[in-house]
């Protein structure tokens, strides 16, 4: 089985969230989508290393969600969602995929 690190899980998840609330008008499955990849992720990273890798990677994913929205009305949507994809891939890679 191929592994698939958990920081591609986790930007995925935002990223893949946000387009398909986008494009099927319909929110509760984007948030199906961004659901489902944050427990994959924090599987892999209650795995990788623990509670408390796994808490504060599961708060910065929230984070990330929550925090996108307001930012995007400064910088556009896909803009914003990007951004905060980006940062929690490059946390959720140091703290437990690198090794």
């Amino acid at each position: 089985m191929v592994r698939v690190p958990s920081s591609a899980v986790a930007a995925a998840g935002l990223v893949g969230g946000y387009a398909v609330a986008r494009w099927t008008k319909k929110r509760p499955l984007g948030g199906a989508v961004l659901g489902a990849a944050g427990l994959a992720a924090g599987r892999e990273w209650h795995r990788s290393g623990g509670t408390p890798a796994a808490a504060g990677l599961g708060a910065l994913y929230l984070a990330g969600f929550a925090g996108a929205h307001p930012l995007a009305k400064k910088v556009g949507a896909w803009p914003a969602v990007l951004g905060a994809a980006a940062v929690v891939a490059a946390a959720s890679w140091a703290v437990a995929d690198r090794g």
